[in-house]
């Protein structure tokens, strides 16, 4: 019998929609997105943009309206601009935000040569090295910098200490604007601020609904998952 990473999943977006996208280890959230941004082909049905089946002759313009964060992403040992910008062109006043609404900004402020800091001393010996997290802020702020329709953040926060995450979540509108948004994270907590939920489960589409339709089905899998966590901080 085949075995489908994901199997009867059909969902629309509006636009400036805040989606989280949750369930366990293996449930499909990650393969639902590379298949929206279409970094996977789908091998059966299909993904569209407005009307437009997303076909090799439009590939391209998908690309440009998607900003994808994914928690394995890095920082590389270039100028802290160059790793936000992505290029050899950048736009400083832009990238500033952007560290800002990553929550890096306090430590850009005690870096004495700021945008034009090296990360790493691979190639200058004054490079700075960061941590995990402020590395996950930086990766962050490359997403935000990227103008696109949609930003699709997979464990934005996932390094970052529950203060730093909270920072982030409370601001999270205003750094996304009109944007349509998906996260994806194992924190539930870090979803309420999203009006829609999207709780997968063994490669299916099980629940979906705003955090407290969700939790008030005693029997469903997101009312699970938010007492499993909830109990440790009880």
């Amino acid at each position: 019998m085949d075995t489908y990473a994901l199997k009867d999943i059909s969902l629309k977006f509006k636009i400036g929609q805040r989606l989280a996208v949750v369930g366990m280890n293996g449930s499909g959230k990650t393969t639902f997105i590379k298949l929206l941004c279409r970094l996977y082909d789908p091998t059966e049905g299909e993904i569209l943009l407005n009307v437009l089946i997303s076909e090799n002759m439009i590939i391209v313009n998908i690309c440009l309206s998607f900003r994808l964060y994914f928690k394995t992403l890095s920082c590389f040992p270039l100028a802290l601009v160059k790793n936000v910008a992505a290029n050899k062109e950048f736009d400083d006043v832009k990238a500033s935000n952007c560290l800002n609404g990553a929550g890096f900004g306090e430590r850009l402020l005690k870096l004495s040569l700021g945008l034009e800091t090296f990360l790493y001393k691979d190639f200058d010996k004054k490079g700075v090295e960061v941590s995990g997290g402020e590395a996950q802020k930086i990766a962050l702020a490359r997403a935000l910098y990227k103008d696109a329709s949609f930003i699709v953040l997979d464990e934005p926060t996932a390094a970052l200490d529950p203060i730093a995450e909270y920072e982030i979540y409370s601001r999270m509108n205003e750094i996304v604007g009109n944007k349509t948004a998906v996260f994806i994270s194992h924190r539930l907590s870090s979803c309420r601020f999203c009006n829609d939920i999207a709780v997968f489960h063994e490669g299916r589409l099980i629940q979906r609904g705003n955090h407290d339709k969700l939790v008030s089905d005693n029997n469903g899998k997101y009312y699970e998952l938010w007492n499993a966590q909830a109990q440790y901080y009880e």
